[in-house]
Parts: structure tokens; sequence; C-alpha cells
């Protein structure tokens, strides 16, 4: 895609928000119409690597859950993050860690930024940080922007190395409070250095578990877990 087509898309994604907006606040119960207005926004301006199925299901996870504290590692296009503000509560406070540069996703532009902070709504507070979900200090800053909020929901989808996965789940696992929800993206298989259903099968066992594992060639899925 060359410069003047992107500089379109990113022109027509910043116009329409607050359009989209408008049209997402009624479709909160409908997740599937939801997904494809939000994947299909500004042609396709939003839409991360999911299945449409997958992610739907997990929506509906996190809209009973209503949560007030989000953390989502891994953001790129932003339209996960775009369907947490959805799901949470009118006054959460929803955190992304994305790495520039970052061999899974990519990471994203920083011209984004101001487009993802008009993701809030309503009271909602976003956080941005484009760190290292890795680093000590990411998770110090993590921490202090929820201020005292457990973590009710976390969607990791950052490093898919075994060792990357295992890193972020062992410093923002903990956050998750009791009851709270865990999601994994990629725990349909193990593929190069993709390694997170490595993990997952590790852990899952140890908690209250469901998958949705939908593609027809068994890429892909999520997993969520119970803390």
């Amino acid at each position: 895609m060359n410069l003047f087509v992107r500089t379109a898309h990113y022109l027509q994604a910043m116009a329409g928000l607050s359009a989209l907006n408008r049209k997402t606040a009624k479709l909160t119960t409908h997740p599937r119409e939801l997904i494809q207005q939000t994947f299909g926004y500004a042609s396709g301006f939003l839409a991360p690597i999911q299945v449409e199925e997958e992610i739907s299901l997990l929506f509906s996870d996190a809209a009973k859950l209503r949560p007030r504290a989000v953390l989502e590692i891994g953001t790129s296009m932003g339209g996960t993050f775009y369907l947490w503000t959805r799901a949470a509560a009118p006054d959460a406070i929803l955190v992304s860690v994305d790495l520039p540069g970052g061999k899974f996703g990519g990471g994203y532009s920083s011209l984004r930024t101001p487009l993802y902070r008009r993701f809030a709504r309503e009271r909602q507070t976003v956080h941005l940080l484009r760190a290292d979900s890795h680093s000590p200090e990411t998770a110090r800053t993590v921490k202090s922007l929820f201020q005292d909020r457990p973590v009710d929901f976390l969607f990791i989808d950052g490093d898919h190395t075994y060792e990357g996965a295992l890193q972020d789940w062992k410093m923002y696992g903990p956050m998750v409070r009791p009851g709270g929800l865990v999601a994994f993206h990629d725990v349909a298989m193990n593929y190069q250095d993709t390694q997170v259903k490595k993990l997952w099968d590790e852990i899952r066992g140890q908690y209250q578990y469901r998958e949705y594992l939908v593609h027809p060639k068994g890429f892909y899925g999520i997993g969520v877990l119970q803390r």
C-alpha cells in the first residue's frame, strides 16, 4: 500500500470515528455486527488478524464481565482495543502496551495514537504505552495507571514466542483479580516462532478455561481462563 493510499485511509479513519462510535454504541448486544462494523471501518484501517467468530465469543465474555480495568498486550491495528472500549464499563480504565517495531504485528505508528485515544467513550480513560511489555519499568507504569484497581480483563496478543508469552503471563497475570479473565491469542497451533499453544497447554488445566478454535486449518484460536 503506497503512502497516498495509507494517508487517505488515515484521514478517512480520523474523520469518521465519531460516526463509528455512535453506530457501535447501539451494537454492544450484537457482537458479530459490532465486529463487522469495526473491522470494516475505513477500508479495514482497524482490522487485526482475528477470526471473526472467535473474537466475537471473546467480546461476549468481556461484555458480560463489564470490566472497569482492561489491559491489552499487543494492539497493532487497534481493532481489538476498540472492542474492549465498547465492552468495558463507562468509567473503565483501559491500558494498551504495544512495542514499536515489534516482530509480531509490527507495532502501530505514532500517527495512530490520536485516533486510538478517541476510542474512549463516556467517562473512560485510555492509556497508550508504546513500550516493551517485558520491561519492569513498563509493568510499574501499568500498575500506576490503574490507580490501585485490579485488572478485570487481560488480553495477551504481543510476543508470540513461548518465552515472550510466558513473561507477559508472569508479569501481568498476577495483576488480574480473582474471577477476572485472561485471554491468549494464537493458542490453536505451534508454528515457527509462534509457540503460545505450548504455554497455554501448560497452564490451562490449573484454571477454569474455554477455547475458541474455529479456523478450518487449525490456525489462530483464543484461550480464555478465569483467575
